[in-house]
C-alpha cells in the first residue's frame, strides 16, 4: 500500500469512527503542517453523504473549521518563532534579511489572492500559513480568503465522493499524479532559489576582493 492509500485508510477510519469530529481533525493537521492531504480525505466524507451517514452542511462546516484552525496555528508558528528562527538560522537556508524582507512586501501586496490560490494546490496549502504569519499577515484577509479557497476546495472534494459514492477512491489515482507533479515543480524551484542564491553570493565574493 502506498503512501496516499494509507492516509485515506487512516482518514477513513478515523471518519468513520468518529464522524464530523474525524473530518474536523484530519481538516486540522492538513492545514498546519502536517502532511495529510483532503484528497484522500474529504471523498470519503462525501461517500458518507451519499450513504446519508452524514450531511452536506456538517460535513463542509467541519472541514472548513478545521482549515482555519489548522491554518491559525501554521500562522501562529511563524508570527512567534519563523523569524527568530530564521534570523539566526537562515543563513544555513540560504536566507538573509533581504528576503524576509522581500516576504514582508510580496504579503503586503498579494497576501490575499495567495492564501486563496494557495488553498487549491498540494503541498503548497500544508505551508503557506507559515510564511504569511512570519510576514504578519493582517488576521483579518488571512482568515476570510482561508475560509473562502478551503471551503470551495473541501465542498468540491466532497461533492466528487458524493458523486463517486463507492468508486471514490478512484480520485486517489490521479490527486497521486497531481501531488508527483507539484512536488517536481516545486523541487526545481528550491534548485533555482538555491542557484541563484549561490550566483548572488559568489558575485558578492569577487565584488568584495
Amino acid at each position: 500500500m502506498g503512501i496516499t492509500e494509507s492516509i485515506a485508510a487512516f482518514g477513513t477510519h478515523v471518519i468513520g469512527s468518529i464522524g464530523y469530529a474525524g473530518v474536523f481533525l484530519l481538516m486540522v493537521a492538513e492545514s498546519m503542517v502536517l502532511p495529510l492531504p483532503s484528497e484522500a480525505i474529504m471523498p470519503f466524507a462525501g461517500f458518507t453523504v451519499a450513504e446519508g451517514t452524514l450531511t452536506w452542511a456538517g460535513v463542509i462546516l467541519a472541514a472548513t473549521l478545521g482549515s482555519i484552525v489548522g491554518s491559525f496555528i501554521g500562522y501562529a508558528i511563524g508570527r512567534f518563532g519563523g523569524r527568530p528562527f530564521l534570523t539566526r538560522f537562515g543563513r544555513y537556508l540560504l536566507l538573509d534579511e533581504s528576503d524576509l524582507e522581500m516576504t514582508d512586501r510580496f504579503f503586503k501586496r498579494r497576501g490575499s489572492l495567495t492564501i486563496f490560490i494557495s488553498r487549491f494546490i498540494p503541498v503548497v496549502r500544508h505551508l503557506i500559513s507559515i510564511p504569511a504569519g512570519i510576514s504578519r499577515m493582517n488576521l483579518v484577509p488571512f482568515a476570510i480568503f482561508t475560509v473562502i479557497g478551503a471551503g470551495l476546495w473541501n465542498s468540491f472534494l466532497t461533492w466528487v465522493g458524493f458523486v463517486l459514492k463507492k468508486n471514490w477512491s478512484t480520485v486517489l489515482r490521479y490527486s497521486h499524479l497531481i501531488d508527483i507533479v507539484v512536488l517536481v515543480l516545486l523541487a526545481g524551484l528550491v534548485a533555482l532559489y538555491v542557484l541563484r542564491h549561490l550566483l548572488r553570493r559568489r558575485r558578492s565574493t569577487a565584488g568584495s576582493a
